[in-house]
């Protein structure tokens, strides 16, 4: 038979330990939880070399000067076409749309419902 020992613990820890043992014993519980923790062997840091560290840090700058390039020439994109044909275009169309639906009256009226 193996030999035992009496352990003092905390009330707030037997009660922690009873919500989550099971069907376990409390002994066998705290056994299989110190088990667990001692079979887990530390795990060794990994390490970036110079090598990766460099890496990184071209592929950021490529990165980041893609992205420059693509604002930029969005931004060049925008400026070639001046908004004010695309809104001449629209007015135009508008005013094309508004001579079609008038039936010859020069009095126009709109009139807007209130809920």
């Amino acid at each position: 038979m193996p030999e035992k020992r009496m352990l003092i613990l905390p009330a707030e820890l037997v009660r922690r330990i009873d919500e989550n043992r099971g069907d376990m014993s409390q002994a066998e519980f705290i056994d299989f939880l110190i088990d667990s923790q001692l079979k887990d062997k530390p795990k060794e840091q990994q390490y970036a070399t110079k090598e990766e560290i460099h890496s990184l840090e071209v592929d950021m700058k490529k990165l980041l000067k893609s992205f420059l390039d693509f604002f930029v020439s969005y931004g060049l994109e925008l400026g070639k076409h001046p908004a004010k044909t695309g809104l001449e275009e629209l007015s135009n169309k508008l005013e094309e749309l508004g001579e079609d639906t008038s039936s010859g009256d020069s009095k126009k009226e709109a009139k807007i419902k209130w809920k």
